[in-house]
């Protein structure tokens, strides 16, 4: 085991709902949906129309930027509905699945005897490639590019995650013949962190042909940009790519068995989840395969994701491609009268002491999505410091974004964050700011003045 990192600053959300480990269902998908927004930057081309039939693997979009990267269905079927926004955007690609499920056969490949040319050929044709993303920023891994190091992390600290080892229980031949692919495409190595209270638990400390890491701490240590910030940091000019331990699942899957299979276990969570636990259901699975863990008749948030930076995606939505995890939320339309002057509020959770939350430090909280307040000013203190592991300036940094001043973007770390890495700082922020949403549009402003 490396050397730990320990990181002093962060905060675990002390939320209810979590995943009991055992899986309550196998969705049999009627309708699945290939979503472009869930790629940051995609341009989509359309390669298919309503009606034409598809396998588990046959393409169905590319980018128009670089068409030899392509996104293929999760099932086969025939597609039922292509769904576009205003001035016609591409939101969604609709397949009404079959019965019986069909494969592209792309063919059992040897990793060992491959060159990284071959893997990447592999993994564009396949429709795997969008798994692998890009920092700076977040976007799909350019091929032509060749990182500096690639990053995994294997545990996570997200309020209510997916466990990993039960998630990817039995995928440890499939996640080390991706590490052996991926180990190809870069000379800085496959760098994999692990929780240190955990490591010799977790199956995955096995994984050969890596540099492994260990932290300890809480949310946000299992972010990979946080790791990456405190083993190899981002400068100006240099690219890093990272990718899941659910993807490399997927990967190493369509190397042994030559089949675009992305199928995983999902965990249904959060206060308002019926019985929460896991299913067995593919990307781009439809929120109602899952009504049997949800009260419909209730005012519900359905969040794709953990409730800190996942997607709203509503009762009609459909689970983003990169997320193993559905939180179940009631919505915060209920006010009270002077709340902020109760003294006394047993129900609320406070990071900072406001209220009695923290005598009772094991108590979980029905938490629903009230903000308890509205948008104002920054207001200066050191609440942000307190749960950010990292050595950034945040409130410069958003300024910086506010302003769209790119010099002062790039001095103080639009290079090192996405979103995720700030979510903490936006649920902590007394002046209910929205942080996420600025560093999205910091990223949007250098994709396009810089890249």
């Amino acid at each position: 085991m490396s050397n730990n990192i320990y990181l002093k600053k962060g905060l675990d959300l002390p939320i209810c709902g979590e995943a009991a480990q055992n899986t309550r269902k196998v969705v049999a998908p009627d309708v699945v949906a290939v979503k472009p927004t869930d790629f940051r930057g995609l341009v989509p081309k359309l390669l298919v129309r309503e009606g034409d039939k598809v396998l588990a693997g046959t393409p169905v979009l590319a980018d128009k930027m670089s068409q030899n990267i392509l996104f293929t269905s999760p099932v086969s079927g025939t597609v039922a509905e292509v769904v576009r926004g205003e001035k016609r955007k591409l939101l969604e690609v609709r397949i009404k699945a079959d019965e019986k499920q069909e494969y592209v056969d792309f063919g059992v490949k040897k990793v060992a005897d491959m060159s990284a040319e071959q893997i990447k050929a592999t993994l564009l044709e396949a429709g795997l490639w969008p798994a692998l993303v890009q920092r700076p920023y977040g976007i799909i891994a350019n091929p032509e590019v060749k990182p500096k190091a690639i990053f995994v992390s294997a545990f996570t600290t997200a309020p209510l995650a997916a466990n990993p080892e039960f998630a990817l229980n039995g995928e440890e031949k499939n996640i080390q013949t991706a590490v052996n692919a991926l180990g190809k495409l870069t000379d800085g190595g496959v760098h994999i962190s692990f929780n240190s209270e955990n490591y010799s638990g977790t199956p995955f400390h096995r994984l050969e042909n890596v540099i492994q890491h260990t932290f300890t701490g809480k949310h946000p240590a299992g972010n990979v940009g946080v790791q990456i910030h405190h083993i190899s940091p981002i400068r100006k000019g240099e690219t890093v790519w990272t990718v899941s331990l659910l993807m490399l699942a997927a990967i190493g899957k369509l190397f042994n068995t030559g089949r675009y299979d992305v199928r995983r276990k999902v965990a249904v969570t959060g206060p308002k989840a019926i019985k929460p636990a896991y299913v067995e259901a593919y990307p781009g699975m439809a929120i109602k395969d899952i009504q049997d863990f949800y009260d419909a008749s209730e005012n519900l948030r359905y969040v794709s994701g953990d409730c800190l930076t996942g997607e709203n995606v509503g009762k009609d939505g459909f689970l983003g491609f990169f997320d193993n995890q559905v939180t179940i939320l009631e919505e915060g339309d209920k006010y009270e009268l002077l709340g902020w002057a109760k003294p006394v509020r047993c129900s609320q959770f406070s990071s900072s002491r406001t209220y009695f939350s923290w005598l009772t430090p094991k108590k979980k909280y029905a938490m629903d999505t009230n903000l308890h307040g509205g948008p104002r000013a920054f207001v200066v203190n050191d609440v942000y410091s307190k749960v950010l592991p990292m050595d950034l300036y945040p409130v410069h940094l958003l300024k910086a974004c506010l302003a769209n001043d790119i010099d002062k973007m790039e001095k103080f770390g639009i290079y090192e964050v996405l979103e995720e890495d700030l979510a903490l700082c936006e649920y902590v922020d007394p002046s209910k700011i929205y942080i996420q949403q600025i560093i999205t549009d910091g990223i949007a402003l250098m994709l396009k003045e810089m890249c």
